[in-house]
């Protein structure tokens, strides 16, 4: 199996399509109402959804991640892109020399960038 795409619901689409647009650029499709970035090899997709109201009260609950060898240069210019900014960046404590930032769009769903990890196998 392969993770590939994120979808966000959202009451207010244009509203994300908008913060969005002004960290990744213009989207790579447009398409009934669903517009959607590609990020590396993953992507992630915005779009209505009627089962979605104002914003994310748990916003911890599901957290995406931009994986970035460059952590604090790219939380620089998403920061200075207008960016939400809920965690600066941070090195995790196990000495694996991992960085984190946390993010967030105007719906409070949390986003990070996240140093390249190795997964156990």
């Amino acid at each position: 199996m392969n993770l590939n795409g994120l979808l966000i619901g959202s009451e207010n689409p244009q509203r994300l399509r908008d913060y969005y647009t002004k960290l990744f650029g213009k989207p790579n499709w447009d398409d009934n109402g669903y517009v959607g970035w590609q990020i590396g090899s993953g992507s992630v997709t915005i779009g209505p959804h009627d089962q979605v109201r104002g914003k994310n009260s748990a916003p911890g609950r599901v957290i995406w991640n931009i994986e970035t060898a460059d952590v604090k240069g790219q939380f620089a210019k998403l920061k200075a892109a207008g960016a939400t900014v809920v965690k600066e960046p941070y090195e995790l404590g196990d000495g694996q020399k991992v960085w984190i930032a946390t993010l967030s769009d105007p719906d409070n769903n949390y986003f990070q960038l996240m140093s390249p990890m190795q997964m156990p196998t």
